[in-house]
């Protein structure tokens, strides 16, 4: 991942946090998934083989896309307060753009 698309990834994730529309957590974002609130999972580059491949199976379900960023679990708690390896984006518009960030590679 480009520094620039690392960038946008977390602008948009800090301006996502803010609006309230991220579940943080691997289980919130499981939850959030399992309800049908969840339009996108981001995972942490630093996150575990096991919590990868049980949101991808979750998500798998539900078809609802995983996008793997290069934010570290450290990096994530600087956005949202808490070190996470997964979180769910619990609106459309902010899904879009993140999908957009990830497809610009």
């Amino acid at each position: 991942m480009s520094l620039e698309k690392k960038r946008k990834t977390a602008d948009l994730l800090s301006i996502c946090i803010k609006a309230g529309k991220a579940a943080k957590g691997f289980d919130s974002a499981k939850e959030a998934v399992e309800k049908g609130a969840a339009y996108a999972v981001l995972t942490a580059c630093d996150a575990s083989e096991k919590t990868v491949k049980e949101i991808r199976f979750v998500c798998g379900k539900y078809g609802v896309p995983v996008i793997a960023t290069e934010l570290s679990k450290t990096e994530t708690a600087r956005y949202c307060g808490k070190e996470t390896a997964a979180l769910a984006i619990c609106d459309e518009g902010f899904s879009k753009g993140f999908l957009r960030i990830e497809k610009n590679d």
